[in-house]
């Protein structure tokens, strides 16, 4: 009788956040048709359960991941999902929040799954790059496109003409990762961090979200009126109601999502 195959990514809830391990170390959680399928069954799960209010995405055995899995692309396995793009995060557009917690390498596509996340939480030794260029290639899962609008121009430049990586505390220094940690912290700081962020709104914290998306290379007027909509919908809402309430009585919000 056949071993079954372990899964190539694995979801644990820990409080109210969604812990999604790229569980592939032998791989350096390459990632490759599973691990596409893998991340998009995880981000359903965050988005399905009211309970689950943010995710924290990592990689097992001490790397986030190594990007593309070349060995399964010559294969001819995909490591796009139709709709969500590379790993099934760097075209979807999940509400919670999400947030990458990077030990390691974040190499290539590793590296755009993270731009791909709201926030990056960042051993100080762990290591950033695009080195695309270095193969004849573009980072056409979102690098090219997100760098700019997350670090200084000229510094995403150098870094995306390069292909030359940065540690840890770099990225904390160009504001790339929000938080640096002790190697082998990520995690543990990523969770307190989502803890942190559920004791928010979770209307609120999706209105943020699709607004500042909306916003993203829009003009002011228009950017404003998506605004005023989102506003609209927030002000109607129990949760707005009960955020008041609990501001008056100076205790600690009951949010509903509703």
């Amino acid at each position: 009788m056949s071993t079954p195959t372990p899964p190539a990514v694995r979801t644990e809830r820990i409080g109210s956040a969604l812990l999604i391990t790229v569980d592939r170390p032998e791989a350096r959680n390459a990632v490759n048709a599973a691990v596409a399928t893998g991340l998009t069954a995880a981000l359903d799960e965050l988005e399905a359960d009211p309970e689950l209010r943010a995710g924290v995405l990592t990689g097992e055995g001490g790397t986030f991941s190594a990007g593309m899995d070349l060995k399964a692309a010559l294969r001819g396995e995909s490591p796009e999902v139709e709709g969500r793009g590379f790993g099934g995060l760097t075209e979807a557009e999940p509400t919670k929040p999400l947030i990458a917690a990077v030990e390691g390498y974040a190499m290539g596509g590793g590296f755009e799954l993270a731009l791909a996340c709201d926030l990056i939480v960042a051993a100080e030794d762990a290591r950033f790059g695009l080195p695309e260029v270095k193969r004849g290639l573009i980072a056409a899962g979102g690098g090219v496109i997100r760098l700019p609008k997350r670090i200084p121009h000229h510094l995403a430049m150098e870094l995306l003409l390069t292909g030359e990586p940065v540690d840890g505390r770099r990225a904390g220094e160009l504001g790339l990762a929000s938080r640096v940690t002790a190697t082998g912290q990520a995690v543990p700081e990523a969770l307190r961090l989502a803890e942190r962020l559920a004791e928010n709104a979770p209307l609120a914290l999706a209105a943020v979200k699709r607004v500042v998306r909306a916003a993203d290379g829009a003009p002011d007027s228009a950017a404003f009126a998506f605004q005023r909509g989102e506003m609209q919908t927030l002000m109607a809402s129990a949760d707005v109601r009960e955020g008041m309430t609990a501001f008056a009585e100076r205790r600690p919000a009951r949010w509903t999502g509703r």
